[in-house]
């Protein structure tokens, strides 16, 4: 995996952790050039959980969206990636970090699953639509108190292990589609199980795809965190599943 952000970047994404919020509400007021250079230019530089599956981003206003459930904002991001190997944890890998970058920039943003480009958009890309970033000036609050006001589920509910709060605590804070929360994750004292939650039937369509990215963010938070506590960071894939979780899918390992 590529690390291209400086350190204190990289502690400053690390610390939104615990503040971001999914902002809904947006001014009109758009960015100015130099902040949207600034996040084209952070967009270079994030790292990847994969080198080899291309991808591009597309900063687009309102006119090149749609959607049934708009959330109106000056800014939008659209995702594009090649579809081979994992590349929606990729995505999510490679957003969440944009996700956290807005929130270090008092700015607001949001995944907007149900938002799609129009037309003349996919035809400009070679690559596949894959999801977009609602992001701009905060018309609310733009940063959470303290962990408390996070609705999440408890650690106790998303992790079987007692080694690296710090770590785990970091990925149960995590944004997820629905706020789902599809991951669960076993710790050992040198590497973390992680596991997908499987939806039933009714859910698979739209949540397994939604799902995979969902646990892309949460790798992310994982990231950072060890990046935080001086700890190693390499993903693996068992060959054999490590245990049984019921429910849930085993996903990959991080070794640490």
């Amino acid at each position: 995996m590529e690390k291209n952000l400086t350190v204190e970047l990289k502690k400053e994404l690390y610390q939104s952790i615990y503040m971001r919020k999914s902002i809904r509400k947006y001014k009109k007021e758009k960015l100015s050039a130099q902040q949207l250079a600034d996040i084209s230019e952070f967009l270079k530089r994030v790292s990847v959980l994969d080198p080899e599956i291309e991808y591009e981003t597309k900063i687009v206003n309102s006119d090149a969206v749609k959607s049934l459930m708009p959330i109106k904002s000056p800014h939008y991001l659209q995702f594009f990636s090649e579809t081979k190997g994992d590349y929606l944890l990729n995505t999510g890998f490679i957003l969440q970090q944009l996700d956290l970058y807005f929130a270090a920039n008092n700015l607001g943003s949001c995944w907007f699953g149900l938002a799609k480009p129009k037309k003349d958009q996919l035809v400009e890309s070679e690559l596949e639509y894959v999801i977009t970033l609602v992001f701009g000036k905060p018309d609310e609050k733009n940063h959470r108190d303290s962990v408390e006001d996070f609705e999440r589920k408890s650690l106790s509910e998303i992790k079987r292990g007692k080694n690296h709060y710090d770590l785990l605590e970091a990925v149960r804070l995590a944004p997820s589609a629905t706020n789902g929360q599809p991951w669960f994750l076993i710790s050992e004292e040198a590497q973390i199980h992680l596991y997908q939650k499987d939806p039933n039937f009714i859910k698979k369509f739209f949540y397994q795809r939604m799902n995979k990215i969902d646990m892309g963010i949460a790798l992310a938070h994982l990231w950072l965190a060890a990046d935080h506590l001086n700890r190693d960071f390499k993903i693996e894939k068992l060959t054999e599943n490590p245990a049984e979780v019921e429910g849930y899918n085993y996903l990959c390992t991080v070794k640490l």
